[in-house]
């Protein structure tokens, strides 16, 4: 089984080396892809020295966008299993063999980290918003999905074939997991811990909630 991680990048520079090396001691047989979207600081030429590949966007183009691109380059490549998560050292590389585990043992398709089971270091309102937000998904698709806006996960990537996304940032993230749970794929998830460091959050809140419930007004009204 051939294995791979998808890491979105944005100005994450600074983070980098240690979250690929870290990925590297742990898992040295797994292929790293930085899509570098859009950066201004030198991220591509970190992410290279650090052994990772790379792909650049010239321009930023979205959370979304840059993880379509990793999807193209995990099947391009025949790999089984990739992995996306965050660079900027939120998601910690040592928990990747619970997703692995928990697809094996649950047969399942995908597999999405939760912070639902430790939450008592969650600002109240990002608990709340992703309470509310996982609980639509999880209408939409069917299954419970506990954190759905939660971006460290595993895919069984033969089921990102075909998939065809409408949206290109963070709302992206959301529209993957109903559109491949109603194509029949499973959807199971796995403990992670919740991490927060002094990076600046590039999520909107007034732009990204509009997306938000565009997206769900859009699947509201499409079955596929």
């Amino acid at each position: 089984m051939t294995t791979g991680a998808i890491l979105p990048a944005l100005n994450a520079a600074r983070f980098l080396k240690e979250v690929i090396s870290e990925i590297k001691s742990l898992h040295p047989d797994l292929r790293i892809l930085v899509v570098d979207d859009g950066s201004t600081d030198g991220t591509a030429d970190v992410a290279t020295e650090a052994g990772a590949e790379v792909i650049i966007h010239e321009i930023n183009k979205g959370k979304g966008q840059a993880l379509k691109t990793g999807y193209a380059w995990a099947l391009e490549n025949k790999i089984d299993y990739v992995f996306t998560l965050d660079s900027d050292g939120q998601h910690l590389p040592a928990e990747m063999a619970s997703f692995l585990t928990t697809a094996k043992e649950g047969n399942f398709d995908v597999v999405v980290g939760t912070r639902m089971a430790q939450t008592d270091n969650m600002p109240w309102i990002r608990l709340k918003t992703n309470q509310f937000t996982s609980w639509v998904i999880s209408s939409l698709a069917g299954c419970n999905i506990p954190d759905s806006q939660n971006g460290y996960r595993l895919y069984r990537s033969e089921c990102l074939r075909g998939v065809k996304l409408k949206t290109t940032r963070y709302d992206s993230e959301s529209e993957i997991l109903v559109r491949l749970a109603r194509k029949g794929f499973t959807i199971g998830s796995t403990a992670i811990t919740t991490v927060y460091g002094d990076e600046e959050s590039s999520i909107n809140p007034f732009v990204d909630t509009g997306r938000f419930f565009r997206l769900v007004f859009m699947l509201m009204f499409s079955r596929d």
